[in-house]
């Protein structure tokens, strides 16, 4: 275990637990949490925070129900 963890409580939408659930086990990893962690590591390290944070992605709009695993 990397690094002392806390117990945080937030909020997500349905498809993002289901796509961290899917990079778990599609990845080998123990938990979504782990999946998460994954994804804050990269954002803090490697991620382009502009591209992240100021392009819009209407993931849930219309006729979008949301992330679905890739075919």
């Amino acid at each position: 275990m990397a690094g002392d963890k806390i117990s945080v409580t937030f909020e997500i939408q349905p498809d993002a637990e289901r796509m961290l659930e899917y990079a778990a086990t599609q990845y080998g990893l123990p938990s979504k949490d782990k999946a998460l962690r994954c994804l804050l590591d990269y954002l803090a390290k490697d991620a382009n925070w502009n591209q992240i944070f100021t392009l819009i992605r209407c993931t849930r709009c219309k006729d979008s129900s949301g992330w679905k695993p890739p075919e």
